[in-house]
Formats: C-alpha cells, sequence, structure tokens
C-alpha cells in the first residue's frame, strides 16, 4: 500500500493495484489535475471534503472511476450522474480491494445544527494493510485496522475523544488528517500529545509524498 497525503482529508491511496482518492475537498488543492483513478470515495456533503467547484472537473478527468459516495453528497454535488450512495454497513468490491462503510452520521457540531451522514471507510485487500479514514466523526472503530486516519482539529472536535477514538481503533501505525485549520504549533502540539497518550505509532507525511507501508 502506498499512501499520499494531499491536504486536509485528501488521501490517496494505491493498494491491490488501484488508485483511489478519498475526500477530495475544498481544503486542499493538491489532489486537482489528478487523473487515472479507479474510484473517488467522498465521506459526507461537507465542502472540506466534497468540493463542489472542483469535484466536478475532477469525476469528468476520471471516467473510469468509479464514485462511491454518502448518499447525501449526490444532491449537494455535481458528480456528472455517476454518484453511487455508499451507505453505512455495506461494502463495495472494486477488484480485490474491498471498501467498506461503516458509522452512518456526521459528528454533532451543536445540537442547533441538523446532523448529517458520514461514512467511515475501511479500505483492505489480501496481502496487504488495511486503512480507515473516518471523515468526521469518531464514533466507530472497526476491528483489525492497520493504518488509521485522525482527524484533529474541527468545530466538532475535542482531544480527548480523539485520544479515546486512537485507543479504541488500536491500529499499529496512523497519521493526522483534518489539520486544515491548525497551524505548525498547534499540529505539533497535538501529534505529540496523541502520540503520548494513544498506543499508535504517528507518522507525519505532510510533505506529500508517497507513504509505503
Amino acid at each position: 500500500m502506498e499512501i499520499t497525503q494531499l491536504g486536509h482529508s485528501a488521501v490517496l491511496v494505491e493498494t491491490a493495484g488501484l488508485r483511489v482518492l478519498v475526500d477530495p475537498g475544498a481544503f486542499s488543492d493538491s489532489w486537482h489535475g489528478l487523473t487515472d483513478l479507479d474510484a473517488i470515495l467522498v465521506t459526507h456533503l461537507h465542502p472540506d471534503h466534497a468540493d463542489p467547484a472542483k469535484l466536478p472537473d475532477l469525476v469528468s478527468a476520471n471516467p473510469d472511476a468509479r464514485v462511491l459516495v454518502e448518499p447525501g453528497v449526490i444532491d449537494a454535488v455535481d458528480l456528472k450522474g455517476r454518484g453511487e450512495g455508499l451507505n453505512a454497513d455495506t461494502s463495495v468490491k472494486i477488484g480485490s480491494l474491498t471498501i467498506s462503510a461503516v458509522g452512518g452520521r456526521h459528528a454533532v457540531i451543536h445540537r442547533d445544527i441538523p446532523m448529517i451522514g458520514n461514512v467511515g471507510l475501511v479500505l483492505e485487500s489480501e496481502g496487504e494493510p488495511t486503512l480507515f479514514h473516518p471523515g468526521d466523526s469518531l464514533a466507530t472503530a472497526p476491528a483489525g485496522v492497520d493504518i488509521v486516519a485522525v482527524p484533529v482539529m474541527g468545530p466538532w472536535a475535542a482531544m480527548k475523544e480523539t485520544v479515546d477514538f486512537v485507543r479504541d481503533v488500536d491500529a499499529p501505525k496512523g497519521f493526522l488528517i483534518h489539520d486544515g485549520l491548525v497551524n505548525e504549533r498547534g499540529w505539533n502540539l497535538l501529534n505529540t500529545q496523541i502520540g503520548n497518550l494513544a498506543p499508535t505509532a504517528l507518522e507525519d507525511h505532510r510533505d506529500q509524498q508517497p507513504w509505503i507501508v
């Protein structure tokens, strides 16, 4: 498996002979212009995960890619008629890769803000590490995860909950995502504290160089 962090929650995963992009949102532009994708995955409809301005161009530039999204995204973003709803507790196979959706609801931002859907995504194939990208929810901890993407900053997030999430997932390795609003000082503090309090070894790949796992 090869993982490339492309900013905020956008992650390019190359595994099982496939190129899969997760959460191409508006807080990053490093995914603009990507081609040869086999799948585009979106955890939920917020624009920092599904950029309504640029995602349609990405879909058009990748005519053979499966576009698998939390169902609410289909009405929020122009997916060129190719969006396939991915409900919680379902899975899809692309070649030898299984993509499983878990959870179902976005974390609570405030009681007065309507809840929306969110699916965490588990990517697994035989002989490769299993990756979990939770989107914007810390409520689900699937078993057997080798690498966890850890959301660290948002209007719904608190470090105490993040630490418990990382402990519950109990993956050997991880990396921070959802950091588009975090400055360098804050990122270092969060990475250090979560790393000290949870068993997962956190790696820093913000240089956007491929990480071979």
